[in-house]
């Protein structure tokens, strides 16, 4: 790393599906401050998933405001923040006047499935199909692209400002950039382009087919540039200096993946927060899956690195309905102890489809599915067959996501807030057979946004200065054998196929 008199710094944000959160890093990439703040989730139709822009902002404003606060150093002020950087939930946009600023509606969120039908009947046609191909996904409400198409025939106005070129389209990222630099950047990185079924895999540039497909005009889509690329620099804010450059941009997968210094081929991570994805890195080649989706890991300095990814809608949310849905548990972390006042989940079993089954299925109808309930169950094998319900999703797709990396996958890095649960990682594996490592800090996503920034603004000058910044603090190895997960593994996936066919 590079040698400094005086300490530099660099702040992350790291805008989530539930809150907003703010780490500032010393250029050691040790954390020395952090806030964060919760914001309100919108829910005005079953199936519909909503955010507030204004909310948001104001989130990211307080937890940054609090994470200023909370730095120790008597000579830390904010001029001292050398970079940027920015993490976010991929798939969740809104639209905006370009003039007045002022959005033209609540944001639309990943968790949101009200493109289903546009779904289905895109998957019926030529041109839908070529939509895979191009974009490396599936036609799934979780993508922005179907949403989008849905929001502009549904409002003949925001389509017309949108084609005249009147209104900005922004995923979380570009939202924030245009909030931080005073509306002068219109700017998205490609790892959040992936995310929205707009973008060709291979050229990194919107795609032509795509845009006449899903109807959206290229006059509202934002630039795409590479993830250590000069997003612009802050102005006008009242709580950070003008001048501060944002360089480093990452969706918070790609953040976690970078974050956990996975940037060899074969090297994945699992992160746990709402829903859990596992990350592949299959380096510059665009791998081909049916067990998840492709998409961009990062491009540094032109250069992209590929990834194959497995998503499951619904981890730590299942264990937030545990806690205030059923009221089983008054917080999260209650769950491993609760769990383990039983020694198995004596049959119980849960299928966490809150939000509909991601990878491999794309089954965004499917629901929950509580089950093998008896007068013996208690509330700990209700809590059990969560955390194993969690581990089985996520373990669905890792085989044939691993076989289609063209890699023997001995070892996965786990973070998130779910990681710091011991339970969950047995589980996880005993699922998947092989070793679970867990690092130091959990938190990845911000930790990957601030170490593309600090890469981008020249703070550190190479990865290798980031592999030895946040190392293994704990391994769990499997403790049942090949043939018992096997056994596990079927009579998991009988239990989805009942589910989805609704034959249960």
């Amino acid at each position: 790393m590079l040698k400094y008199r005086i300490m530099r710094y660099v702040l992350a944000i790291d805008q989530g599906t539930t809150s907003s959160r703010c780490v500032i890093y010393n250029q050691r990439l040790e954390i020395v401050g952090q806030g964060q703040e919760a914001f309100p989730q919108h829910f005005p139709k079953a199936d519909w998933v909503e955010h507030d822009l204004g909310e948001i902002w104001a989130s990211v404003l307080s937890a940054t405001l609090s994470a200023l606060a909370s730095v120790p150093q008597r000579d830390f002020d904010p001029s001292k923040i050398v970079a940027i950087g920015i993490t976010n939930q991929r798939e969740t946009f809104g639209i905006w006047d370009r003039k007045s600023h002022d959005p033209m509606g609540r944001a639309i969120v990943w968790q949101c499935r009200r493109s289903s039908d546009i779904c289905k009947k895109l998957a019926k046609t030529v041109a839908g199909r070529k939509l895979t191909t191009l974009t490396g996904l599936v036609l799934d409400p979780y993508f922005s692209g179907t949403k989008l198409k849905w929001w502009l025939a549904h409002d003949a106005t925001i389509a017309r400002r949108a084609k005249a070129g009147e209104l900005a389209f922004g995923t979380m990222d570009t939202f924030l950039i245009w909030k931080l630099t005073g509306g002068a950047s219109h700017v998205t990185d490609v790892t959040n382009a992936s995310r929205t079924l707009l973008m060709d895999l291979k050229s990194r540039q919107w795609s032509t087919h795509a845009l006449k497909t899903l109807g959206v005009p290229m006059a509202l889509l934002p630039s795409i540039l590479d993830s250590n690329a000069p997003f612009g620099v802050t102005k006008g804010l009242s709580f950070l200096p003008d001048g501060i450059p944002i360089c480093g941009v990452l969706g918070d997968q790609q953040a976690a993946l970078f974050g956990q210094a996975c940037f060899r081929p074969g090297d994945g991570k699992v992160t746990y927060g709402t829903g859990a994805f596992l990350l592949l890195n299959t380096g510059s080649d665009i791998k081909r899956t049916k067990n998840g989706v492709s998409t961009v890991a990062w491009s540094i300095n032109g250069k992209p690195v590929y990834a194959l990814e497995a998503s499951v809608f619904i981890a730590g949310a299942a264990v937030q309905w545990l806690r205030d849905g059923l009221k089983l548990i008054s917080r999260s972390a209650d769950i491993e102890p609760l769990a383990r006042s039983v020694s198995d989940s004596d049959g119980v079993f849960f299928v966490p489809a809150l939000s509909g089954l991601g990878s491999p299925h794309w089954a965004p109808h499917a629901r929950g599915l509580l089950g093998g309930l008896t007068r013996r169950t208690q509330q700990g094998h209700v809590a059990r067959a969560t955390l194993e319900g969690i581990a089985a999703s996520v373990g669905d797709s890792f085989d044939g996501l691993a076989r289609d990396a063209g890699t023997k996958i001995r070892s996965l890095r786990v973070d998130g807030g779910a990681a710091a649960n011991d339970l969950l990682l047995e589980e996880q594996a005993n699922y998947l057979q092989v070793k679970i490592e867990r690092p130091r800090d959990l938190e990845s996503t911000a930790r990957g946004a601030a170490s593309m920034a600090a890469l981008g603004s020249g703070l550190i000058s190479n990865l290798d200065n980031l592999r030895q910044s946040n190392p293994v603090a704990k391994t769990v190895a499997p403790s049942i054998s090949r043939k018992q997960s096997h056994t596990r593994k079927e009579i998991w996936k009988r239990r989805v196929r009942a589910l989805i066919g609704g034959a249960y």
